[in-house]
């Protein structure tokens, strides 16, 4: 089969689900809960201070690093399922090669979660810009840090999707999936800044926050080569896994 009409049947399988309407929910609700804090917090508890000055809206571009997390789990789920539901193996029946058809599952995710990035900062920035007349404050974030926002959050996304995808091509349990995608994502950056220092430039949040213009910690294209590093390991654990194992 054609490697193109896989991938477009991948995507297919992404879009006729009500998953990605889940994530988007996800989305909204985190704008919204900026957006109410914007309008509903005070000076005293910080949360209006945060959005005072153009260095602390910050925490706006800081998004990049959740867009990371959320789209991993995406990955992992969207890819797990299909073997948790069995709905790989007609794909593995029509293509015998597993490398072209996990490559095109892998390129599917990936589109997937670089949308879910553009999307949620997007969502993000309208929230905050439309929830800061309510105050004395105004948006002081220039179009090309938004432009830049929404560049290192699809990238975080589409990078964190295919993370997720390699964990979940390797447990091929949705729970399990979710658990290693979180073991992976929120709870191993940390251990391993504790252990060594000197990794903490190397972690997603550190990596993330590098393409989104707030830190400067490596250059930015050490963080891009870092972070699909991020990626393209575990998918390429779970490409092996998927090789070797049988689907049933």
């Amino acid at each position: 089969m054609n490697w193109l009409r896989l991938v477009r049947a991948e995507l297919r399988k992404l879009t006729s689900t009500k998953m990605p309407w889940a994530f988007f929910t996800v989305l909204v609700a985190v704008s919204a809960t900026t957006a109410s804090a914007v309008v509903w917090g005070t000076d005293m508890d910080g949360s209006k201070a945060f959005i005072s000055t153009a260095v602390d809206q910050q925490s706006l571009m800081a998004f990049a690093a959740n867009a990371f997390m959320i789209a991993g789990l995406f990955g992992a789920i969207a890819v797990a399922r299909e073997y948790g539901h069995g709905t790989v193996v007609p794909t593995f029946l029509a293509e015998p090669r597993r490398s072209r058809a996990v490559s095109a599952q892998l390129t599917a995710v990936l589109f997937g979660g670089g949308m879910l990035g553009v999307v949620g900062a997007g969502l993000t920035a309208l929230a905050v810009a439309a929830a800061l007349p309510t105050t004395e404050y105004t948006f002081m974030i220039s179009a090309g840090s938004v432009t830049r926002l929404l560049a290192a959050s699809a990238f975080a996304g589409a990078a964190g999707a295919v993370l997720g995808a390699g964990i979940g091509a390797v447990v091929r349990n949705t729970g399990g999936a979710v658990a290693g995608a979180v073991l992976v994502l929120v709870i191993a950056p940390p251990l391993i800044v504790q252990l060594s220092t000197d990794a903490s430039s190397w972690v997603p949040s550190t990596l993330t926050n590098v393409l989104s213009g707030i830190g400067d910690e490596v250059g930015v294209p050490g963080a891009l080569f870092a972070l699909a590093a991020w990626a393209i390991v575990p998918a390429l654990i779970g490409l092996l896994a998927v090789e070797r194992r049988d689907v049933i």
